[in-house]
């Protein structure tokens, strides 16, 4: 969907794109914000994973629709973090209902006690989702909030919003599933090793391009400038 915005909408309709730009731009930041608050009041993991994923595709709307170089590179750059990071949220959240037989944050407190090496690389996941500089999921917000301060300075304000509605949900699911005394005695288990297995590119990915931020705007910038509606 975010990718047939950039390549035909855009492309194809860059008038209408620019008109229509501050009301598609509303509902993105409504996307952003909407899914921020019903992640917050999720107990189940699997669906505040889904409300995230919800709000980082806001995020990614609001990019396109500033209809601005910073928005639109913001945006291509997030595509990749959101399926870097939502892809290995979704994993934890199949790990931990596999071997412990619930997605319900109030029956997995103290997780971490049980299985430290799986909490540290859940922790690192957590960051990367909530946009912690050094890791991938900075950039591509980054850029989003300063083409979004250019075109929409309301817009870019309720998207900052967004940003600290994350970092809450965030550490929220992480404490609450790991760091909070077990309800009864742990019985999780350490981290599999095919389970790191899975896991490992996708970290290496959220470290990699966290530590090269300038890597993926360089390489799109050419075709972004190359857009119709940033030469109208």
């Amino acid at each position: 969907g975010a990718y047939g915005f950039l390549r035909f909408n855009l492309s194809l309709f860059p008038d209408a794109a620019h008109s229509l730009g501050p009301a598609l731009a509303v509902l993105a930041t409504t996307g952003i914000l909407y899914g921020a608050f019903m992640a917050l009041v999720q107990t189940d993991l699997k669906r505040l994973v889904a409300y995230a994923s919800m709000s980082h595709l806001g995020f990614i709307g609001l990019g396109i629709f500033a209809g601005n170089l910073l928005g639109i590179e913001g945006a291509l750059v997030q595509m990749v973090n959101h399926g870097v990071i939502i892809a290995a949220l979704f994993l934890i959240v199949g790990m931990i209902e596999r071997r412990s037989g619930t997605r319900d944050r109030a029956q997995l407190r103290g997780l971490g006690a049980s299985a430290p090496a799986f909490a540290a690389l859940f922790l690192v996941i957590s960051l990367a989702a909530l946009g912690l500089p050094g890791l991938n999921g900075f950039t591509g917000e980054f850029l989003i909030m300063l083409g979004a301060w250019t075109a929409f300075v309301p817009m870019a304000v309720g998207a900052g919003i967004g940003v600290i509605l994350a970092a809450w949900y965030v550490l929220r699911f992480y404490q609450g599933s790991f760091q909070e005394a077990p309800p009864q005695p742990a019985g999780f288990g350490e981290m599999r090793v095919a389970d790191a297995g899975v896991l490992a590119p996708l970290l290496a990915l959220m470290i990699v391009i966290g530590v090269s931020p300038a890597f993926f705007p360089a390489a799109v910038e050419a075709t972004v400038k190359a857009l119709p509606v940033l030469l109208r």
